[in-house]
């Protein structure tokens, strides 16, 4: 999940617009737990099938953070600033078939999971019009495809915990945070979303990790003082913030 080549300023900036689309103001590994995750898994799933399809596509499925070449053909055509903006559609009057097909071609898409998850919440409806899965069948196939996507978790946390699934939101902050490894912004953003979510404790730790390798930004720590719940990190040594992968690529 690691962009070997993405400076952390690019990782900064791109995580900030992931939240902003979010609706907020900002924005180790147990080996033992991958390895019950993944033997946890059907074997459909492990072969690109679920209840929510396969992941087989005309085009694609490509990687949203790697396979930088192969999205524009697709954003260029479907995903455009009317389509994510939930104006209009470039291929339908509405924007839900160009959104489908984007994360058809792209399932871990980040903005375009977001763009779903919005317009479920604009037509009020778990299957927005246009779309031939639910918003959680988007998320799912997702994570099928690329299970490490910590930004994917983040994003399905936010849609689970506005739909009053707390646990399930929480699980899936758990797992990002085996992804998370030395990532410092990995490890602050996911203490925002514990925030989010009201865990202050786990919010606690995320943040001692991030200052840990070195994240200066004190938002988290400011709003876990707001509600009286922020403790000092004991024998803090920082070291250098690593570049991380917390951060999308553009369309």
């Amino acid at each position: 999940m690691i962009y070997k080549s993405q400076t952390r300023k690019n990782a900064f900036e791109n995580t900030i617009s992931v939240r902003a689309q979010l609706g907020r103001e900002f924005i180790v590994t147990s080996i033992g737990l991958l390895v019950a995750i993944f033997s946890a898994m059907p074997l459909y799933a492990q072969s690109g099938y679920s209840a929510c399809g396969s992941l087989k596509n005309g085009y694609g499925p490509y990687d949203y953070r790697t396979d930088r070449d192969k999205l524009p053909i697709v954003t260029g055509a479907h995903f455009t600033e009317v389509v994510e903006a939930l104006i209009r559609g470039t291929t339908n009057t509405r924007p839900g078939g160009d959104i489908d097909y984007t994360l058809r071609a792209i399932p871990n898409n980040h903005r375009a999971l977001m763009a779903m998850m919005r317009l479920g919440e604009k037509e009020k409806t778990t299957q927005p019009s246009g779309s031939s899965y639910s918003i959680e069948c988007w998320f799912e196939r997702a994570i099928l495809f690329r299970p490490d996507d910590g930004i994917v978790r983040m994003i399905y946390s936010t849609y689970l915990n506005r739909n009053g699934r707390i646990p399930d939101a929480t699980r899936q902050l758990e797992i990002a945070t085996t992804y998370a490894k030395d990532s410092a912004v990995t490890h602050y953003n996911i203490g925002l979303h514990y925030f989010d979510l009201k865990n202050y404790d786990k919010a606690i730790i995320q943040a001692h990790k991030a200052m840990a390798l070195g994240w200066m930004q004190t938002e988290l720590r400011d709003q876990l003082r707001g509600v009286s719940k922020w403790t000092e990190p004991v024998d803090l040594q920082a070291t250098p913030a690593t570049d991380s992968a917390s951060a999308p690529a553009s369309k």
